[in-house]
């Protein structure tokens, strides 16, 4: 297990709480993976019920909801980066995007650019 205090040092962009359930999916499995917690241009917190794989990448999509009538949907590569198991039976896990492209960082940025 990692712990959370040594990547949230590493942490250079502020980090925006999601405030509706944002059910993130690996586009491998299909599956969901954990609901999105917070989210920065280069990171995010997912809640998770099994944790993921030390450092393993995933290719995931996650809703916006806010740009418009209905979420946008931004697909992003990302790395595990640490983990904690609260008692609250979850999994909080840190995730660093790795690969964006150009229209879903623009998404994103306009997402974060939003008034909480």
């Amino acid at each position: 297990m990692n712990s959370p205090s040594a990547s949230s040092e590493q942490r250079r962009a502020q980090r925006k709480r999601v405030n509706f359930t944002a059910v993130v999916t690996d586009v491998i499995t299909g599956k969901p993976i954990g609901f999105l917690g917070n989210l920065s241009v280069g990171g995010m917190l997912l809640i998770c019920q099994q944790a993921p794989r030390d450092e393993a990448i995933y290719q995931v999509q996650l809703p916006l909801n806010g740009l418009g009538p209905q979420p946008q949907h931004i697909e992003v590569g990302v790395q595990a980066q640490w983990q904690d198991h609260p008692a609250s039976g979850q999994v909080w896990a840190g995730f660093r995007i790795i690969a964006i492209g150009k229209d879903e960082a623009a998404l994103l940025d306009r997402w974060l650019a939003l008034p909480h």
